[in-house]
């Protein structure tokens, strides 16, 4: 496997905030990795939502079930969902053990590996290759047999960060619900043109 161009330093669980919005917040400039035989694909995290305890519109609303038992894992566990039976999409665990909340991957800027993930989205530009939940994990090559799995192994799949100045993080309410659709709990880089869906800026700081 070539030598990784970034230094991309693994995220273990302490480093997470224990708090779902919080979380999704703290996400955006961090890093997806997904480490293959194949070679190593990974991108900026540049869009994410918030779905803590108790919303309407989130998974784990009605409790435990067997689809959504990886939402009440400790933080920082993939929650791997396949929806409208088309897409899979990337969540992650947010909160402590036996609490269903989890926050969702909505968008990354892609930079290592790119003819892989060309490979897996072929005829695709590189602004739409991941522009999108349902784009990330075809990018990615995330399927369902990665529900479950530890986001802070720092392999396989795992999340990162590189050390950076703080950035501004944009602010709206979530895309294509029909529950709590006027909570702020969508998050966003707004200099980002990798960012999916609408950009109205809300707040940033």
């Amino acid at each position: 496997m070539p030598t990784p161009a970034l230094a991309i330093v693994p995220l273990s669980r302490d480093d997470l905030p224990v708090d779902t919005v919080e979380l999704a917040r703290f996400m955006i400039g961090k890093y997806l990795v997904h480490d293959t035989p194949d070679g190593r694909t990974s991108g900026r995290v540049v869009e994410t939502e918030a779905y803590p305890p108790g919303d309407a519109a989130s998974h784990a609303f009605k409790g435990r079930r067997p689809h959504n038992g990886s939402m009440y894992l400790a933080r920082g566990h993939a929650y791997v969902r396949l929806t409208y039976g088309l897409s899979y999409m990337l969540n992650m665990s947010a909160e402590a053990v036996d609490v269903g909340a989890g926050i969702l991957f909505r968008a990354i800027e892609p930079l290592e590996g790119l003819p892989l993930m060309e490979a897996r989205r072929p005829g695709v530009g590189l602004r739409d290759l991941a522009r999108g939940p349902g784009r990330l994990t075809m990018a990615l090559g995330i399927g369902q047999s990665f529900d479950g799995r530890d986001l802070c192994a720092g392999q396989g799949l795992w999340i990162g960060a590189i050390e950076t100045a703080p950035m501004p993080v944009g602010v709206t309410t979530r895309i294509g619900l029909s529950r709590e659709t006027d909570r702020p709990l969508r998050f966003f880089m707004p200099d980002s043109a990798f960012v999916s869906g609408p950009r109205k800026l809300l707040e940033s700081f």
